[in-house]
């Protein structure tokens, strides 16, 4: 599928969609707990309906009726009967290898073709540490992979240049025989652990730390069941805010709670940063384009803003520089080189570092581009095809329904000229 952009104002409000990040951990924990647990107001897209699919495949029970009712298996997951096909969920992979990791049995995940790009082997290293065993079936060290428990504690070291690594432990690990002692040498992506940290403090989880280097987590705990309401998604909302900085625009932005601990609430600052008005309410934003200019920005707890912060760079006056995100090459895409490429097709000045980007202000025109089948790539694009020159059609639009199946839609009732062609 294609997505057509032709040059927009846009105006009114959109209602930012439930948050990925929190859905799926919702989703995998209520798996785990004992009891029937409720996730209210959950994100459905492609990427959360494949952490479903992985709950059940590990023995949850789960109906859906708006809200997800999700009856857990008591901290003792049942060996899936099937692989487990995360498709192209690398979030639902990573987490989902802790419920393995405490099952009596082998699981065998896979993905799709992206998500079998993607390193797995250092967390595959960390659960053999603490007892469980497995290896890659190509010996690569990305998926298909074979993960076996029973998960006993002891020690293991992690180097997360991801944080869904340490995320995917510090989630299974209280489930284990034993304790565990975890070592974090290199930790990015710092907010989506303290987003796990949050879902195990609420749950009355017990660990301790020493600052972001160490944890230790007592074994033999459990999760009771829940009942959560599902916050708006401030990584899906930065293509808004991004839209209406780079046109120009007025845009209110319903949903958002703005005390809650996404890294991607940051985005805000940076933006302010660039030269957009940017309000805070209650239950939201309201942001206004205007004079954009550069600023060096550190995105390595907020990486998955690169593609968005990349498209607002090429209309701020001056250059914009994009640092301290390496992870950002290991994501659904190599996202640095991605944008860097696409944007250049429409004639923006951007440089590649190897953790970022350097982008130097000026005119876009329309052009046929590839999103890569990259869900934010295409979604990125379409917010710079809006003040670009004439006309921008993007390839692989589809990807959009892993985190914002209407993403389009809303856009369209924010006045964007935007429509999908076959």
């Amino acid at each position: 599928m294609h997505l057509v952009v032709q040059p927009s104002k846009l105006g009114g409000e959109v209602v930012i969609p439930p948050s990925k990040s929190h859905t799926i951990r919702a989703v995998l924990i209520a798996a785990l707990a004992g009891g029937r647990s409720r996730v209210i107001a959950p994100l459905d897209s492609s990427d959360t309906r494949a952490a479903l699919a992985a709950a059940r495949a590990f023995g949850a029970d789960v109906e859906e009726a708006g809200d997800w009712r999700i009856a857990g298996v008591g901290g003792r997951p049942r060996p899936p009967k099937d692989v487990v096909d995360v498709a192209n969920s690398g979030t639902t992979l990573l987490l989902g290898m802790g419920l393995a990791a405490l099952c009596d049995g082998a699981a065998v995940f896979t993905g799709d073709a992206q998500t079998r790009r993607r390193p797995v082997q250092p967390l595959l290293d960390a659960y053999r540490a603490l007892g469980a065993d497995g290896f890659t079936t190509r010996g690569n060290g990305c998926a298909p992979l074979v993960l076996r428990g029973v998960m006993r504690g002891g020690r293991a070291g992690i180097r997360a240049v991801t944080s869904q690594y340490l995320s995917s432990l510090l989630i299974s690990a209280p489930l284990a025989r034993g304790d565990a002692e975890i070592e974090v040498p290199l930790l990015n992506e710092v907010p989506y652990v303290e987003m796990t940290l949050a879902w195990l403090d609420s749950l009355g989880v017990r660990y301790g730390r020493e600052g972001w280097s160490r944890f230790r987590v007592p074994g033999g705990q459990a999760y009771p069941a829940f009942e959560r309401r599902i916050p708006g998604d401030f990584s899906s909302a930065t293509f808004f805010l991004c839209a209406a900085a780079l046109t120009g625009s007025a845009l209110v932005l319903r949903g958002l709670d703005m005390e809650d601990v996404q890294g991607d609430r940051a985005v805000v600052g940076m933006l302010r940063s660039l030269g957009a008005a940017i309000e805070t309410s209650p239950d939201g934003l309201r942001a206004e384009g205007g004079a954009l200019r550069g600023a060096e920005l550190d995105l390595n707890a907020t990486p998955d803003a690169l593609p968005a912060l990349a498209a607002a760079a090429c209309f701020a006056e001056g250059e914009t520089r994009l640092v301290n995100v390496p992870q950002a090459r290991e994501k659904e895409t190599d996202r640095i080189a991605v944008m860097a490429t696409e944007l250049r097709k429409m004639g923006g000045r951007v440089e590649e570092l190897p953790d970022g980007l350097v982008v130097t202000g000026g005119v876009l025109r329309g052009a046929a581009v590839s999103g890569h089948h990259d869900h934010r790539v295409v979604m990125a694009l379409a917010a710079a095809g809006l003040a670009a020159r004439g006309r921008t059609v993007i390839d692989t639009a589809e990807a959009v329904a892993v985190t914002f199946p209407d993403f389009v839609e809303k856009m369209a009732a924010c006045g964007a000229d935007m429509r999908i062609e076959a």
